[in-house]
């Protein structure tokens, strides 16, 4: 065995298991491709383990007893999914059966630990999971002969690394073998380097959704280093580990459901939790202090946003309800959890009932302070309760010394514009926006997170900490007084967080994006658009669009902003996400907000954006003004409900949002790419407003603000507590794009007409994209690439890669600000980002990846209507030159791809673009590898293949509608729409499959 393979890697992490894990080696041969799991273990783990009951069996069976059974653990997991199987068992002719048993919560029950030491693990090497060819998984792992993980491993000696693990589930594992089928057999997919681990729960191709499974090294991505060990060796010593492994597979895996109704009908979207590895460190370090220390302590847990707080706190709240300490006493009676969030307590129960498979462990109080005393009083096992009922909370827990308590506090979501504030604010008749904004910064918007903190440090006060309370904290940015309260003291005897995901983590892990990297100040912003304006040699890189008169305009008058504002979302942020991009204008004060939107409106309207853009405002109360002496609320200028705006936000026809103290904690909305601050911000309020913009989304590859107000050092010096690293960009000079690029081309790597090649496929409309267009995307970049290795200068090669790595980067904040689009350089910015790619060494975790369609549609149309889109419909000859090549489709072909687009477009009045084609191309490619659809069509005439292709087209609808909200709403809400949808595609593909 060579040292240096990957079946030595595989060989260690079997070696590792099998001595430290509790595991034995299993044989690849005894793998069922037809069931999906290992006879013979299944057979001599309920022999073993429930003889009584299997003797019962075998005397109802005879001598088919082993076939009998093992179809009928088949059928109920093909029914139910492993993990319902593992956990309730199955039952046959009135015999329950249990597949696994699980740790108990404490000792009192001999009997139960006894049966637990009698689970089989295996861990079974190059498992051939299919009869069709011989493509084997490395590893499988098995619990009483089901198996419930693969993993596949690669080693960097080899000269693969963990991408390639994920790029081989993607692209040769295939969902329709049972091994890999959703949820019915493993329940995770490792991909396992030397350095780094990723999972998913569902391979589904180009589709499948990786999350990292690593520790984070210095409050950033990866893992640290592991003295003469891998990095990664914590996944089999730990992870995978016995008492580990069953106990996550008992208390954290599970199956969150999202029930739609279509017709009358209701039809389930299913995702399979998985946790991740700082969401599983937390409640475990957590619950083995507090099963040695007791209650009577704080605990605070600073998780960034997209670190998945609710399924940590339901995690922690369940694995609290019934925690033991080493004298198996009980440590609380009661977890009461108090949250605004409306969804968590409906999360909460559903996941608890998956591990309980019983009711009435959650209670949500949703009356009154008698309901949740009764619930405090009688020990409901999980409590969940609002934030204007924590004062409550505390003097009745108080006034029970002889229980115990957990509180867990969700901070996450701060009510929007202090409504859970026992101090709201008066309406104020200010004279003028000065006023305003003074009167309204007095009186500050008091948060649910001071709310809890005033609450918390009142209790502590007057009865200090109470030995009967521990309360869990959770935050994404807590202040300093939340430290002092619920942290605890390091060496230096300062507050830290007990727990602690950073935001440098979030981001370089990909869950949220930075805020600040292209954040500009207005004195910026002013400063480049006044240089593009003067300059005469950038003057004749300008586009056709010329730079608007806002430019020169003074940055303090509200009229003079509201052009700013609206010119730039039209001519840059609109086209961002496939044209779904929202923005939000942060104000002073509510009376800011109520002219802003008047500004806002008039300049709409004299401009004829009408259709383009509509607006809403968002404050709580009424404004007194000039013109509304008796106050105006937000319903009334918008028309819609408090309750409503969210809702009416999200959809495509309002594309900003003024807000004054309102949504600027805990609201989500993953398409505000853009946000336009025009009131003093500092410290954690800078964080959580602008943190607004961090959600990711399909496309999303940046975010922009500009503010009016802030200097830079605030900003960068409120970030700095919560980042972990500094990513404020210092002020850029215009003219170095250009000075750069003159450099990057005395290189020679890279050809004009190589990159004019490149964009004449790149910027294609979806209508002649074709499946070779990508091979000659590498066709016109692997000459530079040549190139690139041919030097021989190690020093001038790095030089090259920095520097285009720096225009791309320095092109792609530029870009936002500049009001015009100089064609030449969007056409190398799209050859360069692919270019980097390609280049020896390069770090494929960041680099663009063409298999993810969605994000590679929008990145393409979003490019296209920023300038680029003369490349298509202009006069350039070279479009056609490609077409009779063969790139473009065969006319009949490509006039049923845009029939659907044009039809809806004509008939309803809509304005689908080529980019929507993709949500529609993409359900019919699903529908036309459909092997039950395909025998349906064959066997069927089409009054009658039309009941089975509706229900079908309905599944692969739901499967897709995060890819595009609006057409999946519009279908399932306009019967006439969805209708003609539905029509079109079935008389398609009927035709097709029976052509």
């Amino acid at each position: 065995m060579s040292i240096t393979t990957e079946n030595t890697f595989e060989s260690a992490i079997i070696q590792a298991l099998v001595a430290n894990g509790s595991y034995q080696e299993g044989q690849a041969a005894q793998y069922s491709t037809e069931l999906g799991f290992f006879k013979e273990d299944i057979l001599a783990f309920l022999q073993t383990t429930q003889q009584k009951k299997w003797e019962k069996l075998a005397t109802i069976h005879g001598a088919e007893v082993n076939n009998k059974i093992l179809q009928r653990l088949y059928k109920e997991m093909d029914l139910r999914g492993s993990l319902d199987v593992l956990r309730n068992g199955f039952v046959d002719y009135g015999v329950r059966f249990q597949m696994a048993f699980f740790k108990p919560a404490s000792t009192l029950n001999p009997d139960a630990s006894a049966v637990y030491d009698q689970n089989i693990l295996k861990v079974v090497r190059q498992v051939y999971y299919t009869s069709k060819n011989k493509n084997s998984v490395d590893l499988v792992l098995a619990l009483n002969g089901i198996p419930v993980a693969t993993l596949e491993l690669k080693n960097h000696f080899t000269g693969q690394s963990i991408e390639n693990a994920k790029r081989q589930y993607n692209t040769t594992r295939d969902n329709k073998e049972l091994l890999f089928a959703f949820k019915k057999r493993a329940l995770v997919h490792f991909a396992v380097d030397q350095d780094e681990v990723f999972m998913a729960t569902k391979i589904d191709g180009g589709n499948t959704y990786w999350l990292p499974f690593n520790k984070g090294f210095n409050n950033g991505k990866g893992n640290p280093p592991n003295e003469g060990d891998y990095r990664t060796a914590y996944l089999w010593e730990r992870i995978l580990q016995k008492d580990s492994w069953l106990e996550i597979i008992q208390r954290f895996v599970h199956l969150q459901t999202e029930e739609i109704e279509v017709d009358g009908r209701t039809f389930k979207k299913e995702k399979l939790i998985f946790p991740r590895y700082h969401q599983l460190d937390v409640v475990r370090e957590i619950t083995a202090n507090v099963a040695t220390v007791g209650a009577g302590h704080n605990y605070l847990i600073q998780h960034s946003a997209g670190s998945g707080k609710s399924n940590s706190i339901a995690w922690l709240a369940y694995r609290l309800s019934s925690l033991h300490n080493a004298v198996d006493e009980k440590v609380f009676n009661s977890v009461i959890v108090v949250t605004d969030r409306k969804v968590l307590d409906q999360q909460l129960q559903k996941t608890i009932y998956q591990f309980e498979h019983k009711t009435g462990v959650v209670q949500k109080i949703d009356e009154d302070s008698t309901q949740l005393a009764t619930a405090i009083t009688q020990g409901v096992n999980i409590i969940i309760t609002t934030l204007q009922k924590f004062p409550f909370v505390i003097d009745k827990v108080a006034d029970l010394p002889e229980r115990k308590y957990a509180v867990i506090i969700d901070e996450a979501h701060s009510s929007q514009g202090g409504e859970a504030s026992k101090k709201m604010k008066e309406v104020l008749a200010s004279k003028s926006l000065e006023e305003a904004e003074q009167e309204e910064a007095e009186t500050d918007d008091y948060t649910a997170d001071d709310f809890v903190r005033e609450q918390v440090e009142k209790s502590a006060a007057s009865r200090g900490q109470q030995p009967n309370i521990s309360f869990f904290a959770f935050t994404a940015t807590p202040k300093y007084k939340t430290l002092k309260v619920f942290g605890r003291e390091d060496a230096e005897g300062n507050p830290r967080p007990y727990h602690l995901y950073s935001m440098r983590q979030a981001i370089e892990e990909g869950f949220i994006l930075n805020v600040l990297e292209n954040y500009t100040s207005y004195e910026l912003y002013f400063k480049l658009n006044k240089a593009i304006e003067e300059d005469p040699k950038l003057n004749k890189k300008k586009a056709s669009r010329a730079i608007g008169r806002f430019v020169s305009l003074h940055p303090y008058n509200l009229s003079q902003k509201t052009e700013i504002i609206i010119e730039h979302f039209c001519q840059v942020v609109a086209k961002k996400l496939g044209g779904r991009a929202k923005a939000m204008v942060v104000t002073g004060s509510r009376l800011h907000a109520k002219r802003y939107f008047e500004e806002f409106q008039e300049y709409i309207f004299e401009k004829g954006y009408n259709k383009e853009i509509k607006v809403l405002v968002a404050f709580s109360g009424k404004v007194i003004d000039d013109n509304t002496p008796d106050g105006v609320s937000e319903p009334q200028l918008t028309g819609y409900g408090t309750k409503e705006l969210p809702q009416v936000f999200n959809s495509d026809d309002y594309k900003i949002l003024i807000v004054a103290d309102k949504y600027q904690t805990g609201f989500d909305q993953p398409l505000l790419h853009t946000m336009y601050v025009d009131k003093k911000l500092s410290g954690v309020k800078a964080v959580q407003t602008l943190s607004r913009l961090n959600r990711t989304a399909p496309g999303k590859e940046d975010t922009f603000v500009l503010d009016f107000v802030n200097d830079r050092d605030t900003i960068f010096e409120s970030f700095q507590p919560y980042f972990e690293m500094t990513t404020v960009k210092d002020e850029t000079e215009l003219n170095h794009l250009y000075d750069l690029k003159a450099k990057l081309d005395e290189v020679q790597i890279y050809w004009d007409s190589e990159i004019n090649s490149f964009a004449n496929v790149y910027f294609k409309p979806s209508t002649n994209l074709n499946v070779r267009d990508q091979s000659k995307l590498y066709s016109f970049i692997d000459p530079a690439v040549d190139r690139y290795r041919a030097i021989q200068e190690e020093e001038k090669k790095e030089e090259f890669k920095k520097a285009i790595r720096t225009w791309t980067n320095l092109y792609s904040f530029l870009a936002q600000i500049m009001p015009f689009k100089d064609v030449e350089f969007e056409k190398f910015y799209a050859y360069a980002k692919l270019l980097q790619t390609r280049l020896p060494k390069r770090d494929l975790t960041e680099s663009f990846q063409l298999s993810d369609e969605v994000a590679l549609e929008y990145y393409r149309l979003q490019k296209v209507k920023e300038g680029s889109i003369d490349l298509i419909t202009g006069e350039n000859g070279e479009l056609s030159g490609i077409s009779e090549a063969g790139l473009k489709r065969p006319k009949d072909e490509e006039a049923a791809l845009s029939e659907i687009i044009e039809v809806l477009n004509d008939r309803f009045g809509t304005e689908f673009e080529d980019a929507d084609k993709l949500f529609f191309d993409q359900i019919e490619s699903e529908l036309m590898e459909d092997e039950t659809l395909q025998i349906q069509a064959k066997v069927n005439k089409m009054d009658t293949f039309k009941f089975a292709f509706e229900e079908m087209f309905i599944s692969k609808l739901i499967d897709r509608m995060e890819d595009n909200q609006d057409i999946f709403e519009r279908i399932l809400e306009d019967k006439d729409f969805g209708g003609l949808v539905k029509e079109i595609m079935m008389k398609k593909i009927y035709k097709q499959m029976n052509s």
